[in-house]
């Protein structure tokens, strides 16, 4: 299990908690220093059974520059929106936590990691 945070953010270090507490093994990914490409991307998106913009932060500096409120969410533009996630990481959604079974979840919430570590 793999888990992608931003040490400042209190959700993923909540999450980190809680993984801990719960005896699980995993990997940290900083995901701002260690950024994902396009192709882990769209992975992760595949294992969320989400869109990027689904998982984009909208109220992030970065995505008021790029106007992403106004883009569209479409098959169309979903490379453009991959792409800008791979280029300003501060927009991924975290924690996002990649279960052993080859699923992911969005782990806001305690109920979220605990479902990660269920599966």
């Amino acid at each position: 299990m793999e888990i992608w945070i931003n040490p400042a953010c209190s959700k993923c270090r909540s999450a980190v908690s809680l993984l801990d507490a719960e005896g699980a093994e995993y990997t940290v990914r900083r995901y701002l220093e260690d950024v994902p490409t396009e192709d882990e991307i769209r992975e992760v998106l595949g294992r969320l059974g989400l869109e990027p913009w689904d998982i984009t932060r909208t109220q992030e500096a970065a995505a008021k520059e790029l106007g992403l409120k106004e883009w569209p969410r479409d098959a169309a533009a979903r490379d453009r929106w991959v792409t800008a996630l791979a280029e300003h990481p501060r927009l991924i959604q975290r924690p996002i936590i990649t279960a052993d079974d080859g699923t992911a979840v969005v782990a806001r919430t305690d109920e979220a990691v605990r479902d990660a570590l269920s599966r």
